[in-house]
C-alpha cells in the first residue's frame, strides 16, 4: 500500500506539472481559440499517465477516483486516505516546482494554473453556483462514461488496457472541453474534476482561489455520492464488477441492524449456512 501510495504521490507530482504547463502554453499561444486545444491536451496527458500507473496503482491521481473506488468496495478506507493524503501532496509539490520555473507574469496572469471561478472586466468569471453545477455535472460524466467501463471485469478485459485508459482520458477531456465552452467567460479556468489539482494553486497563492476552493471538493463528492447509488440500479446481466467486499453499503449494513436474522454472504452476495440471530 506504501509503494502504490508513494506512486500516487510521484505521479499526481508528474501529471500536474506537466498538465498544467502544458495548458497554460495553450492559453498563452497566439491560436483564435486556444482554448480549443487544451481538451486534446487533456487527452494525451491523461492517456499516457493512466497507461503508466493504473498496473501500478490502479491510477487514480484524483481523490475523485479514490472516492469512487472506496465507496464500491474496490480499494479499503485506509488505502484511500493514504491515496488522497499522497495526492494533495503530489498536487502541492508538482505546483511548488511549476512556480519556480514559470515567468512570474504568466503565473499571475492565469492564477498558476489553478481552479478560478471569479473575475472581473475582460476576464469575467462565473458565480459559485454555476461552477458548482459545471463540477457536480461534469464528474459525473465522466465517472458515468469511464469509470463504469473501469469498473466492469469484463468489459475492461475485452477492451484491453489501453481502449479503457482511452476511454477514461477522452470522458476527461470531453467534460473539460464542455466547461470551457458553454460559459464563455475567459475568468472561469474550467471544470477541475481533481480537488488535488485545485488545492496547490489554493494554497500557494490565496486569495479568490482559497475563496472558492470548496467547491471543487463539494461537487466531485456529491457526484460521486450519487453516481455510486445509481449504480446500485443499475442491469446487473451486462455489467460484472470488481470485487466489492468492502462496499459502503455492505459496511455499514450490519451495524444499522440491532435485531433479526444475520446471514453469512460470499463476496458477491451468494447466502450460504444458515442464518444466525443476534444476541443483542
Amino acid at each position: 500500500m506504501w509503494k502504490a501510495a508513494f506512486t500516487e504521490l510521484v505521479a499526481t507530482t508528474c501529471l500536474l506539472f506537466t498538465l498544467t504547463a502544458s495548458i497554460v502554453a495553450c492559453l498563452d499561444s497566439h491560436e483564435a481559440d486556444p482554448k480549443l486545444l487544451v481538451p486534446f491536451t487533456v487527452f494525451v496527458i491523461a492517456f499516457l499517465f493512466l497507461m503508466v500507473t493504473v498496473p501500478l496503482s490502479g491510477g487514480h491521481m484524483s481523490p475523485v477516483f479514490t472516492f469512487i473506488a472506496a465507496l464500491k468496495g474496490i480499494i479499503s478506507p485506509a488505502r484511500a486516505f493514504t491515496y488522497i493524503l499522497a495526492q494533495c501532496v503530489g498536487s502541492i509539490t508538482g505546483f511548488l516546482l511549476l512556480l519556480s520555473v514559470m515567468n512570474h507574469e504568466t503565473a499571475k496572469k492565469y492564477s498558476l494554473g489553478g481552479c478560478t471561478i471569479d473575475g472581473d472586466g475582460s476576464t469575467s468569471g462565473i458565480s459559485p453556483g454555476r461552477a458548482l453545477i459545471l463540477e457536480f455535472c461534469c464528474t459525473f460524466v465522466v465517472l458515468f462514461v469511464g469509470v463504469t467501463i473501469a469498473f466492469d471485469k469484463r468489459r475492461s478485459k475485452e477492451l484491453g488496457l489501453s481502449m479503457v485508459c482511452g476511454v477514461v482520458a477522452g470522458a476527461m477531456a470531453v467534460a473539460v472541453f464542455v466547461s470551457i465552452t458553454v460559459t464563455g467567460k475567459a475568468g472561469y479556468a474550467g471544470v477541475g474534476l481533481n480537488p488535488a489539482r485545485c488545492l496547490g494553486p489554493s494554497l500557494l497563492l490565496g486569495g479568490s482561489l482559497w475563496d472558492g476552493h470548496w467547491i471543487f471538493w463539494i461537487g466531485p463528492c456529491f457526484a460521486c455520492a450519487i453516481y455510486y447509488g445509481f449504480t446500485k440500479g443499475l442491469p446487473k446481466e451486462g455489467l460484472v464488477s470488481e470485487d466489492e467486499e468492502r462496499d459502503f453499503i455492505n459496511l455499514v449494513a450490519p451495524s444499522l441492524c440491532c435485531s433479526g436474522p444475520r446471514c453469512r454472504t460470499q463476496p458477491h452476495g451468494k447466502i450460504y449456512g444458515n442464518c444466525e440471530t443476534m444476541n443483542n
